[in-house]
């Protein structure tokens, strides 16, 4: 990937990245139509969402790195946070996050195959028969592997959204979780520093994989048991 001069890997990147954020808000439109959800508020709250995550994505990145490029976790939360705004701004109380569930995964591997063109989130060095050359050294591809494990997780919510086994959030919930474990696994192979044996997207996976665990548990305890859940953390 060296030969590529880093301003044309950039533009070879942008558009794939627009279809990452298009393939993310058809997949949310399906899951809105398929709940009865699919109304001109629920489409203001996607539209902030996209914008959003896009503000966030790139602010986070450039702030970390000083660096072009798209971070998924400040995608999630400049995303977060703007449908938190438009949603108290229209007065919807119903939650959304099952709409968000699916678009995040599904958007997420299209997105790092642009990260991988870009030569953003690049790998360790690596010796595997697959590596790529890229940044001086031949590496993990594993903007690749975060693709891959983006359309697994994609693929498991799938199946549990169409078996509609979880209440509303749970999908949510789920796919928080599962982000967390991909991304801590892949972490290994990514050519980050690391504090105290992990990396700083590793820590915050811990935090957040038992913060989607709970929420999920907690939901999906029967009503009895969530009243001893809510005594106990008082």
């Amino acid at each position: 990937m060296d030969e590529f001069d880093p301003r044309v890997r950039w533009l070879l990147a942008a558009p794939i990245y627009l279809v990452a954020y298009a393939l993310a808000a058809f997949v949310f439109w399906q899951v809105a139509k398929r709940r009865g959800m699919a109304t001109d508020g629920i489409a203001r709250v996607m539209a902030a969402g996209l914008i959003g995550g896009l503000a966030g994505a790139n602010l986070v990145q450039l702030l970390a790195t000083g660096l072009p490029g798209k971070t998924i976790e400040g995608g999630i939360a400049g995303g977060w946070l703007a449908v938190i705004w438009m949603k108290r701004r229209l007065g919807i109380t119903r939650p959304t996050g099952d709409l968000f569930a699916l678009a995040i995964p599904a958007g997420e591997a299209i997105g790092r195959i642009a990260c991988f063109v870009g030569g953003c989130c690049y790998g360790k060095a690596a010796g595997v028969a697959w590596a790529v050359h890229d940044h001086g050294a031949w590496r993990h591809p594993a903007q690749l592997y975060l693709s891959v494990a983006a359309a697994v997780c994609f693929a498991v919510l799938l199946i549990v959204e169409r078996r509609q086994i979880l209440a509303e959030n749970g999908l949510f919930y789920l796919g928080g979780l599962l982000f967390c474990a991909d991304r801590f696994v892949v972490e290994f192979f990514r050519d980050n520093a690391a504090a105290a044996g992990m990396t700083l997207a590793q820590w915050a996976c811990c935090v957040g994989a038992g913060i989607f665990a709970w929420k999920l548990a907690k939901l999906m305890a029967p009503r009895e048991m969530k009243s001893q859940i809510i005594a106990a953390c008082r």
